[in-house]
C-alpha cells in the first residue's frame, strides 16, 4: 500500500531526543502514543508522546533520547498508510478524479488540491476551483459536486450574457415594431 505524506520533523526541541513536528494532515491521531510512522529514510519511528506547541508538535519518538539523535532527524520526512476513513476525502484518491455535478456536466480533472482557510479547494485542469464543502459524493475517479450556479463554468456565465444579450434585442425589435405600427394620424 502506498503511504501518505503526513508532516515533516522541523528541527530538535530541547536537550531529551525531543523533536519538533509539522503536520500537513488534519489528522492528528497520526501523533497519539504508539503510532508508527515512516520516515523518508525508511525508519520506523514510533510514537512516545507528542503535545501541541505554537501550530505544531512537540514529538518524541523511541529510541531517540538526546539531542544529537533528534539532531540527525532534522528536516526528514514523515509518511504513514492511508486510514480507514469511508467519509473521509483523501487528497491521494482526488488527484485525477474526473469532476462533475449532479446533471452529469464533466468540468475537468482534479490537478492539485489547495489549502485554503474557508475551505481547501480542488483545482481543476480547466483552471477552476471549487471548494471541498462542495463534494456531495465520490467514487473511485470521480467526484460529484453540488455548486452554485456560475462557479465552475465560464460557459454558464456566457450563456446568461447571451440570454440577456437576446432580450435586450428582443425588447429593441419590439420597440421599434410599435414605434412603425404607431399614430397614423
Amino acid at each position: 500500500m502506498a503511504l501518505l505524506d503526513v508532516g515533516r520533523i522541523v528541527k530538535p526541541h530541547g536537550m531529551r531526543g525531543e523533536v519538533v513536528v509539522e503536520l500537513v494532515t488534519n489528522r492528528t491521531e497520526r501523533l497519539e502514543p504508539g503510532s508508527v510512522l515512516r520516515s523518508t529514510t525508511g525508519t520506523d519511528l514510533e510514537v512516545l508522546r507528542s503535545s501541541p506547541h505554537q501550530g505544531r508538535w512537540i514529538v518524541a519518538f523511541a529510541g531517540v533520547g538526546d539531542r544529537d539523535g533528534a539532531e540527525a532527524l532534522r528536516d526528514t520526512g514523515l509518511c504513514a498508510e492511508p486510514l480507514a476513513d469511508p467519509d473521509a476525502l483523501w487528497v491521494h484518491e482526488l488527484i485525477g478524479a474526473q469532476v462533475e455535478d449532479r446533471e452529469g456536466r464533466r468540468h475537468g480533472r482534479v490537478e492539485a488540491v489547495e489549502a485554503n482557510p474557508a475551505s481547501d479547494l480542488l483545482v481543476l485542469d480547466t483552471g477552476g476551483l471549487v471548494p471541498l464543502r462542495f463534494v456531495v459524493g465520490r467514487e473511485p475517479g470521480r467526484v460529484v459536486v453540488d455548486v452554485p450556479a456560475g462557479l465552475l463554468d465560464g460557459d454558464a456565465a456566457d450563456a446568461a450574457d447571451a440570454a440577456g444579450a437576446a432580450d435586450e434585442a428582443g425588447a429593441a425589435q419590439a420597440a421599434d415594431a410599435s414605434d412603425e405600427g404607431g399614430d397614423r394620424g
